[in-house]
């Protein structure tokens, strides 16, 4: 049963039993300060367990998508080495809001498992756990649903404090609590491995399957429970594990969903597929938590979630580069990741261009520095270091983007320390750098108690001004020297201060004596305006006249970015609707960039009518009229204060036509008309519920569109298609490459009988048993696989090991005809190779893979079989 059935089949069996189906929420938590991810499925419904909240249904069933890859549950360092560590995984739950208990809870999870209709997993591969005191839900499995009381586990509070338990959930250290009950199944006998509760439950025979949460307890400040008058159900289902079960593999990765995208990961990255990689695991996890993480609006920062995202993306990428792929390969798996989950998630659809060109982005930022970086590391490593110096690991951070959790990943597989004291020593001495740096430029608090600065810049790009004031180093002096850093203070400018959004101008002053360099404007305190820059030449003095001058050009641009921003805003709203509102921008000369309330991404068809619409409002050539009036006369007719910004008791009104009127102190065009050209260029999520659209005018527009078309003309060039028929030509080649795909696979198939055929002839037989170790050439994954079939169907009762090397790595695979299943184990034939040649593996009785790091080792590890196969028999 392939992974989409499973999950409808969850969602229809509990809408059968009266749940509402709802969607998954979004992973970025929606008014949720506590949570860096979605990380369960109960997260969308907190407020309601809480009684914040009530819903127009007392029972659901969702499939939510989760991440765990930050903060308290990180799962990250494990992925890639377990058999169901994952960054991102989807769980199946149902949920009753103060609506049935734990005897329905149970029976729902028992039909569904065990109903022939719907999973038919067989009972007594079952087992289940109860909380120690929880005699209420054991008699429910006992009496009721028949489990022998030999599979009933009872755990106690195994955390060293009262009620902390496996099986006793709480949501905090006070508050909704109750007791739990899980299922487990039984992989079976041939995985190491012992029940719940035993010494061995760490083992992978064991896995829970679904967890029933009985919401049944309020615990106060003296840990005393108290009953809730209406108990709920949380329970949830992990859709890997249980499509593990269903698909009879031991481990997620085997799964449908995962073999596709570990095929893409091996296709992209030039190596053989091998479940058993970690690198190649590693890389399709990741492929599904940064795709579906950028869907909802996260996007590669510095910070928070945005910096999850990054290093997620650059541990993936860092495992590329370990397999050998030094190019760029990971976004190349957005397509798979589509086709895999697209269907049951439409954003992956609709968000696959961005999704491509975001991952393809961050790529391009990391490859330049990642060769120079593993050099760099390397170096510091040689000679049998046992700990990495603080200084390397802080340069590998500063300098070549290695997030030290990275480095510290590539550290943990050489078995390696981090002086992690030594790391936070150079990281705060950068910090102190850079405090003592901007001390300055960053500090406009200065005691200042003269006249304040008149404005004149709406009309005027230069005026006379007398300096008021000078700060050098933020103190005031009565002289400012050339090559110094300071702040003038003049009676009157042109320079607009930063503000709502758009940047300070820039510029000079010039006075007979000197000439200071303008890089930054800002107010003060009131209307006090600081010119912020350097002294190029001469000398400046209090009392000097100057001539201030802002940089037009930039002016300018800026003012079309502004202007811009105020139409954007507008169509925002008519496309989106009214519940748009603005939560930040930044204006300058290069572009504009608002950010505002809404809580799903921007889709392809909305950005383009948005774009169309400004630049509709662009050609109408509206004049741009300013009016200042009362604030509350303003906010009366119609106008819209922005967002962060302070406005007094008379404010300044723009009004662009019938099309945009807001409160705004900047600088605009005269005309709508004067924009030129308006286009957007990006779009995506900063925070929970606030979208991003970055976008440019006039020159800057013409130039993005310039380079557009230079790089469809070379795609055109490259595939050799005619004007207007680069898409068709795509296809066309895409196909080929499908059918040669295929002609490869054919052929290779093709080879591999033919060598069956000749191998065969080297086996030897042990004890009526055809042995059968050799390396072949030339061999992956798969070739080996389908020879290994070939092979036991030529020799009969027969066990066959087949190794093939490549770029200085072993693969294996293991055959067992099905009447020595009971004597011999592939699983345990393939591994007892693979750690002779520095590697481990498994899989079923009559066929495992394994893979290892040691080719030099091969010929002594094959010729061990023999002797094995001798022992078992």
């Amino acid at each position: 049963m392939r992974t989409s059935e499973i999950r409808q089949k969850f969602l229809d069996f509990f809408a059968s039993k009266g749940h509402q189906v709802v969607a998954s929420s979004s992973l970025v938590p929606v008014g949720d300060q506590t949570l860096l991810f979605t990380n369960a499925g109960m997260n969308q419904f907190k407020d309601v367990f809480l009684g914040f909240d009530k819903r127009p249904y007392s029972r659901a069933t969702t499939s939510q998508k989760c991440v765990r890859a930050g903060g308290k549950h990180n799962d990250l360092e494990n992925v890639g080495y377990t058999a169901r560590h994952h960054t991102f995984f989807e769980m199946l739950g149902n949920f009753s809001f103060g609506d049935y208990f734990k005897q329905d809870a149970i029976r729902y999870a028992w039909e569904f498992l065990t109903a022939p209709q719907w999973l038919g997993l067989p009972k007594e591969k079952l087992m289940v756990t109860v909380y120690a005191s929880d005699d209420e839900a054991y008699d429910i499995w006992h009496k009721e649903i028949g489990i022998p009381a030999d599979k009933i586990v009872r755990i106690g509070d195994n955390k060293g404090a009262p009620y902390a338990s496996d099986n006793f959930w709480q949501m905090g250290d006070t508050g909704p609590c109750g007791p739990c009950t899980e299922i487990f199944y039984d992989h079976g006998d041939h995985i190491w491995g012992g029940p719940p509760g035993s010494a061995e439950e760490d083992g992978d025979r064991f896995i829970e399957i679904w967890n029933n949460v009985f919401m049944q307890f309020n615990r106060d400040e003296t840990g005393t429970l108290h009953p809730l008058p209406k108990p709920s159900v949380d329970t949830g289902m992990g859709l890997e594990r249980i499509s593990a079960v269903m698909q009879h593999v031991h481990a997620n990765y085997e799964i449908d969903l995962f073999v596709d995208l570990l095929k893409a990961a091996a296709r992209e990255t030039g190596v053989p597929y091998n479940q058993e990689t970690p690198s190649l695991k590693v890389i399709a996890d990741h492929i599904r938590a940064c795709s579906f993480l950028i869907a909802d609006g996260v996007l590669p920062s510095p910070d928070t979630r945005g910096y999850v995202l990054r290093r997620i993306i650059r541990r993936a990428i860092r495992h590329g580069y370990k397999l050998g792929q030094k190019g760029l390969f990971f976004h190349k798996l957005v397509p798979d990741l589509v086709l895999a989950m697209g269907d049951a998630y439409p954003e992956l659809k609709s968000g696959q261009d961005r999704i491509v060109a975001v991952l393809k982005a961050e790529e391009e930022l990391f490859a330049r520095t990642l060769d120079n970086g593993m050099a760099l590391l390397e170096g510091a490593l040689e000679g049998g270091k046992q700990q990495l110096d603080g200084k390397t690991a802080f340069k590998l951070n500063d300098t070549f983007g290695f997030p030290i959790d990275l480095t510290a990943d590539i550290c943990r597989e050489r078995g390696i320390e981090i002086d992690m004291a030594g790391y936070e020593a150079e990281l705060e001495a950068q910090r102190e750098r850079s405090r003592n740096s901007s001390q300055f430029t960053m500090n406009t608090q200065v005691a200042y108690e003269g006249a304040d600065t008149q404005f004149q810049g709406y009309s005027e790009s230069s005026v006379e001004a007398r300096v008021l004031a000078l700060y050098h180093e933020g103190q005031a002096v009565e002289t400012l020297e050339a090559g110094e850093e300071g702040m003038v203070v003049l009676d009157s400018t042109a320079f607009y201060a930063e503000g709502g959004g758009q940047v300070g101008d820039v510029g000079q002053l010039d006075s007979q004596a000197a000439r200071f360099e303008v890089i930054d404007t800002r107010k003060i305190k009131g209307a006090v305006f600081g010119h912020l820059g350097r002294l190029s030449g001469g000398t400046l003095r209090l009392g000097d006249s100057v001539t201030a001058r802002i940089d037009r050009d930039k002016r300018q641009a800026t003012a079309r970015n502004h202007s811009a921003t105020h139409l954007l805003h507008s169509a925002l709203r008519k496309v989106l609707g009214e519940h748009v509102a603005q939560k930040g921008s930044l204006v300058n000369s290069e572009r504009t960039r608002f950010d505002f309330a809404h809580g799903q991404p921007v889709t392809a068809d909305e950005l383009s009518r948005i774009e169309a619409l400004v630049n509709q409002e662009i050609m109408r050539n509206h004049p741009v009229s300013a009016a200042h009036m009362h604030y509350d006369q303003a906010i009366a007719s119609g106008a819209m204060a922005l967002f962060g910004e302070k406005y007094g008791d008379e404010v300044r009104v723009l009004k662009m036509g019938d099309f945009s009127t807001e409160l705004c102190g900047g600088t605009h065009v005269e005309r709508t008309g004067d924009i030129g050209f308006f286009k957007i260029v990006a779009e995506g999520g900063v925070a929970a519920g606030i979208r991003r659209v970055e976008a440019v005018t006039g020159e800057g527009a013409l130039a993005y569109v310039h380079q557009m078309e230079r790089e469809i003309k070379t795609a055109t060039a490259l595939v050799q298609a005619q004007p207007g028929d680069l898409v068709g030509k795509l296809e066309k080649i895409q196909d080929q490459v499908k059918t040669l795909e295929k002609e490869l696979a054919r052929l290779k198939a093709k080879q591999a009988a033919s060598e069956g055929d000749r191998l065969g002839e080297q086996a030897v037989e042990i004890g009526g048993v055809k042995v059968l170790a050799v390396q072949v050439e030339g061999a992956d994954a798969n070739a080996l696989r389908e020879m290994i079939d070939k092979l036991k169907s030529k020799l009969g009762r027969s066990a066959v090991v087949l190794a093939a090397v490549a770029d200085g790595k072993v693969s294996l695979a293991a055959g067992v005809s099905a009447d020595l299943t009971g004597t011999l184990k592939a699983g345990e034939l393939v591994n007892a190779v693979a750690q002779q040649v520095g590697g481990k593996g498994g899989g079923r009785p009559d066929m495992a893979m394994a893979g290892g790091t040691n080719p030099a080792a091969l010929p002594a590890a094959l010729q061990s079989v023999a002797d094995w196969v001798r022992a078992k028999l």
